[in-house]
């Protein structure tokens, strides 16, 4: 098998996929232009049917399917392919759109003016022949090639182990640089890059970036950043429109339109009203209509960069030499081509030499014959037969073999007193042309300055303008990402499991608050409502924050479960809780505190919160838990001064903020309570309300005033807010802040104190055997620090509370 595909992969590196060093061409494109050459289907002749080309080809030199044939020579006739086309064909041969050619029964083709340089003096025996598929007749190795095709108009394909990409040029450029070369075998790149730049695309555009064009011309690999021309057009109304009116080379237009037109539709960046292509036969034009308050370069950058406004080309420079691949600078290519030139042009000339000195030879004797007519007539007539009549002339007067069959063939016409002017003209031209090219073959300057003459003569008649335009540096595009955000109101919620979307307002209003889609064993932690252009930060339990964009979060109805934090956050554990989460407009201010059960409180800044690189796929570490079993309890902005820690065990300490020194992200924080052995925070918040609420485990409920705990300092063990029982004593399950005596007004722990309305807080608890309890904070008068509150009903103390939440 390997020895099978060995061959296989010999075959198609050299006779399919890659282009020829010295005439640019791969084998379809060779044969479909010698096979119409050699039917006559030329440039000064009519156009012929392409299906009848195609099967002249196919039987005669290329053994394979008919629509492989007739692509090649479609693609050889698209002047946006080409820089310069190869075949002429009327009818429809394709469009920049992708659109299909006629079937070759409709069209018709025939080879360009400037193909017929590249077949010129084919038959003057200068390139070598080898027998077709079947043995029937010769075809030719390689093209005498007038001017370098493998730069003019570039190559792509993909053989096995090799592509290649060889973009198109500028024809006068070419030849410029390759006449340089002859004259300075040794040119540094520097020099022949003055005289070929860069490439240049059939269908224009800008290329970027000179020091990548260097590298690829030196080492055969390098890449450049091609753009769109484009301008700005004014409208009525004050609106703007972006016209594009060359577009990167082998783009196809209607995909690029459609492309552009998918981003209006999915309002990836604000302002497009409408996209439309607008080309007609005068030429490329692709219209993007903006709105009136559009941000027209913001809008004309993020099309550079996300669509094929703006794309790479990479060179990748391969061509066969002497039947092997090799990556190839221009250098090398020129150099090849040089040679190959060389070659063709001393093949030639002794072609014609010795065709003009067997002339000469037959002039000669024709010259000396008409000085002895009467007496070559006179032995003619005596002679029995024209053979008896050569050799009568070869005897009697030393003419040879030749000169004697162009004697005894001469019409009688030609024995005019005039002919003998023109024979002798034609001596003297003769020899004239044999000194000239017996020079030609004996000395180099001679043949290069011919090989000069002729590539300038190629120039001169079809040399034309550069069509890209060439720029030094590759332009970075920057992009506001907050520019591209179309600002929307929608609603955020998030559930203490992790179940997170975004919901419009009109799925949001259409259902209650109650129709939440969730999990029966989740809670709602976080609704609100929100702006795409604001930002969401996530606090879990583990230490961890996740940031999210309002705009990236996907829009889900509101009897939804949503989308689940593990599906994109892959470090997201599976036991970790949502704590917090707040919406906040930017990073440029803003302080949190952490608090841990084990005991450790710090304070960080937002800033720090800033979004990562990787916060799709991962989350940040804004606290260093102790160990495995360590928990967040709290985490919040610090909107207020002191700061409550109730331990499971009924201690209260009340202290400063300031108290607590801000740090990084990374770091454990410090000491925040003085714990007893077993015991641990079972409840942190700010201390901003008159008073606050304490639940036992026993689903036993109080109010306790804030000035009961006066504000000490951090690490201390704290006062105690529940009396000790020997037998089935109280403990802390949960407590919070209860905001306002008099009113009875309530705030939800979570919530932020300043933006909170005033509705009363509910606290609904469940026991342990399924029963759920709601209790109204508000009706609670304030108890004793050390007494113990009133059960919230008669069977709690047995069942024991199993959870308890905001309502």
């Amino acid at each position: 098998m390997g020895e099978r595909f060995g061959r296989y992969s010999k075959y198609i590196i050299q006779e399919r996929a890659l282009p020829d060093i010295r005439d640019g061409l791969k084998p379809v494109q060779r044969r479909i232009l010698y096979s119409m050459y050699k039917d006559g289907n030329t440039f000064e002749k009519g156009f012929r049917k392409s299906a009848k080309s195609v099967g002249n080809i196919m039987g005669n030199f290329h053994p394979h399917g008919d629509s492989s044939i007739y692509d090649a020579m479609v693609r050889m006739s698209q002047d946006w392919k080409n820089r310069e086309i190869l075949v002429e064909m009327h009818g429809n041969n394709g469009s920049m759109d992708g659109d299909p050619p006629a079937a070759m029964r409709y069209t018709e083709a025939r080879l360009s003016e400037i193909s017929g340089y590249l077949l010129e003096d084919i038959e003057k025996n200068t390139v070598p022949f080898a027998w077709n598929f079947d043995d029937t007749e010769k075809e030719p190795t390689v093209l005498p090639a007038a001017y370098p095709n493998l730069l003019v108009n570039g190559a792509t394909g993909i053989s096995a182990g090799y592509a290649t990409d060889i973009p198109p040029h500028n024809l006068a450029e070419v030849i410029d640089a390759t006449v340089y070369l002859i004259d300075h075998p040794k040119a540094k790149l520097d020099k022949l890059m003055e005289f070929l730049p860069g490439p240049d695309f059939p269908t224009g555009s800008i290329i970027q970036g000179q020091d990548e064009i260097r590298k690829a011309y030196e080492t055969g690999k390098g890449r450049v950043v091609v753009r769109s021309k484009t301008e700005i057009e004014e409208l009525k109304g004050g609106k703007q429109q972006i016209i594009v009116t060359e577009i990167p080379y082998e783009i196809n237009k209607s995909v690029l339109v459609k492309k552009i037109d998918d981003v209006r539709v999915n309002n990836k960046v604000p302002g497009i009203v409408e996209v439309r292509d607008e080309s007609d036969r005068s030429g490329l034009r692709i219209a993007i209509e903006l709105k009136k308050d559009a941000d027209t370069q913001t809008v004309l950058n993020y099309l550079l960069k996300y669509t094929d406004l703006q794309v790479n080309y990479n060179f990748n420079m391969v061509a066969i030499d002497n039947y092997t691949p090799h990556q190839v600078g221009i250098q090398k290519i020129l150099s090849s081509y040089i040679a190959h030139r060389k070659s063709i042009i001393i093949e030639r000339s002794k072609f014609d030499m010795a065709k003009a000195e067997k002339r000469l030879h037959i002039v000669e004797g024709l010259i000396r014959v008409i000085s002895i007519l009467d007496e070559v007539i006179a032995l003619i007539r005596a002679s029995e037969n024209k053979a008896d009549a050569k050799e009568n002339l070869k005897i009697s007067y030393a003419f040879t073999e030749e000169q004697a069959e162009a004697i005894v063939t001469l019409q009688l016409y030609r024995l005019t007193n005039t002919d003998i002017v023109t024979l002798q003209n034609e001596e003297e031209e003769l020899g004239n042309l044999i000194t000239t090219l017996r020079a030609i073959i004996a000395d180099e300057a001679t043949m290069y300055n011919v090989m000069k003459r002729e590539l300038r003569e190629v120039k001169k008649k079809f040399g034309n303008p550069r069509r890209s335009q060439l720029q030094k540096e590759a332009e970075t595009i920057e992009i506001d990402t907050a520019s591209l955000i179309v600002e929307e109101e929608t609603f955020v919620s998030l559930t203490q499991g992790g179940y997170i979307k975004r919901t419009s307002p009109r799925s949001f209003n259409a259902s209650t608050l109650e129709e939440i889609g969730k999990r029966d064993d989740d809670s709602l932690i976080f609704v609100a409502s929100a702006k795409t252009t604001q930002h969401l930060l996530i606090f879990t339990d583990l230490g961890n924050v996740i940031y999210r964009p309002v705009h990236e979060l996907q829009d889900i109805r509101w009897k939804e479960i949503g989308e689940h934090l593990s599906q994109t956050i892959t470090n997201y554990g599976n036991d970790e809780k949502v704590l917090y989460a707040e919406l906040v407009d930017d990073f440029k201010s803003g302080t949190y505190y952490s608090v841990t059960q084990l005991g450790q409180i710090k304070r960080f800044e937002r800033a720090e919160l800033a979004p990562w690189r990787t916060y799709r796929s991962k989350s940040l570490k804004y606290a260093k838990l102790k160990n495995e079993q360590d928990r967040i309890i709290a985490v919040q902005p610090i909107l207020f001064e002191d700061i409550m820690l109730i331990s499971h065990q009924g201690y209260a300490l009340r202290f400063s903020n300031e108290e607590v020194p801000v740090q990084g992200l990374k770091t454990a924080g410090v000491k925040a309570m003085n714990l007893k052995k077993d015991d641990y925070i079972a409840s942190a918040f700010l201390a901003y309300t008159d008073s606050f609420f304490v639940l036992t485990q026993r689903g036993s409920l109080k109010r306790v005033a804030t000035e009961d705990i006066p504000q000490t300092s951090r690490a201390n063990r704290g006062l105690l807010v529940l009396r000790e029982l020997k037998n089935k004593p109280h403990r802390v399950f949960l407590a919070g802040a209860v905001k306002g005596l008099a009113s009875n007004k309530t705030i939800d722990l979570f919530s932020d104190p300043q933006t909170d309305s005033e509705a009363s807080l509910r606290l609904l608890v469940i026991s342990k055997t399924g029963q759920e309890y709601l209790v109204d904070l508000g009706g609670y008068s304030v108890s004793e620090r050390t007494s113990n509150g009133t059960f919230i009903s008669d069977t709690i103390s047995d069942q024991e509370v199993l959870s308890a939440r905001f309502d």
